[in-house]
């Protein structure tokens, strides 16, 4: 049994080695996967951080970026993906949900609470220099779509709440990227400023922990979170 502070994933009848580099991108964290079967990177951060990204991959010597996985239209996940899909020709990949949304370069926030208000007048004030670029996407992924076409044993998880297309990204069954349903910056804590629909996160926070996972990588926070303290997790709107 692998400890689940270990990317290397032991399965039954066979041993893959998965391991996964986190980046820095300005707001939020993106995080390089990388796999024999290729490179794919979950969230691309602010605009103009598309530099930190290829440092990292070139540092692996790797430039097989199979694809992007953007976890949500906002632009402090999205806002390097355009730059990013140029320079290495990767597909962008995002619910369909919120395939409009990238497209057009918006960032739909929704109902807006407590420490939230904050960053939002904080992000207005920093809005001419932090608008992304219209991200046409090239994928529109649905609800248990599998990736495993695209070099990495994944599947998507739609987990609505925080905007329309929010959703997650599971790796072999055991390790999540779970965009800002969740975040790790201060204390492990799941999404309680920004919302598209409040009532729906429980909902998408129980399928998250119904799965049992071993990890799970935040939008918002450097370090993972053990499965164990997922399944501690529970909303917290006051």
């Amino acid at each position: 049994m692998c400890s689940v502070a270990s990317t290397n994933c032991c399965h039954l009848d066979f041993i893959t080695l998965l391991q996964v580099h986190n980046i820095p991108m300005g707001m939020a964290t993106a995080y390089l996967i990388e796999s024999d079967g290729g490179l794919v990177l979950v969230d691309a951060g602010l605009p103009r951080y598309e530099r930190r990204v290829m440092r990292r991959m070139r540092a692996l010597g790797r430039d097989d970026l199979r694809f992007i996985f953007i976890t949500h239209a906002h632009l402090d996940h999205y806002g390097s993906a355009a730059a990013l899909r140029r320079l290495t020709g990767a597909p962008i990949a995002i619910h369909r949900a919120d395939g409009d949304a990238m497209a057009w370069g918006e960032t739909p926030v929704g109902s807006v609470r407590g420490r939230g208000r904050l960053l939002w007048a904080l992000l207005r004030l920093f809005e001419p220099y932090l608008q992304p670029e219209p991200t046409p996407p090239d994928l529109l992924l649905d609800d248990g779509d599998d990736l495993r076409a695209y070099g990495l044993d994944a599947e998507v998880l739609h987990t609505p709440g925080h905007t329309p297309g929010s959703s997650c990204l599971i790796v072999e069954g055991r390790i999540a990227f779970v965009g800002d349903l969740l975040s790790t910056s201060v204390r492990p804590c799941v999404q309680c400023s920004f919302a598209n629909d409040w009532s729906l996160i429980p909902k998408s926070l129980a399928r998250l922990q119904a799965l049992r996972l071993d990890l799970v990588y935040a939008g918002h926070g450097s370090r993972p979170l053990s499965g164990e303290a997922l399944q501690r997790l529970t909303p917290n709107y006051s």
